[in-house]
């Protein structure tokens, strides 16, 4: 079982930067492609950003594409999602993902979630 806690969210103005860090445990964290999906209120959650297990593939919604960026540290068991140039419509409840197979880009191919962080950008 992995467990995966993410961190890192809060209130920004937009145009600002923020950065979401997501803790894993429970398996080594090296075997697992990772993911950002994020859902506002009345909408269906969204794939964000993906990255394999090793950090050499990364893939982005193109929402986001230039604006955020995702990356790890397989020796702190940690994902990160620096987002920068921030805009109201970023605000939502991120969540980070795990899949032991591949990375991906649909919610259903992940099998562990963490409960989430908030995010708001306000003009």
């Amino acid at each position: 079982q992995v467990q995966l806690v993410e961190s890192g969210g809060g209130l920004v103005q937009a145009g600002g930067s923020l950065r979401l860090s997501c803790a894993a445990s429970g398996r080594t964290f090296s075997t697992l492609s990772m993911g950002w999906f994020r859902q506002a209120p009345g909408k269906e959650r969204e794939f964000v950003a993906a990255i394999t297990r090793s950090g050499g593939r990364k893939a982005y919604a193109d929402s986001v594409k230039g604006r955020f960026t995702i990356s790890r540290d397989n020796a702190k068991n940690t994902v990160y999602l620096q987002m920068n140039s921030l805009k109201p419509e970023d605000t939502a409840v991120y969540y980070c993902a795990a899949n032991p197979i591949a990375m991906a880009v649909t919610d259903n191919e992940y099998d562990y979630w963490g409960q989430g962080t908030q995010v708001t950008v306000f003009a």
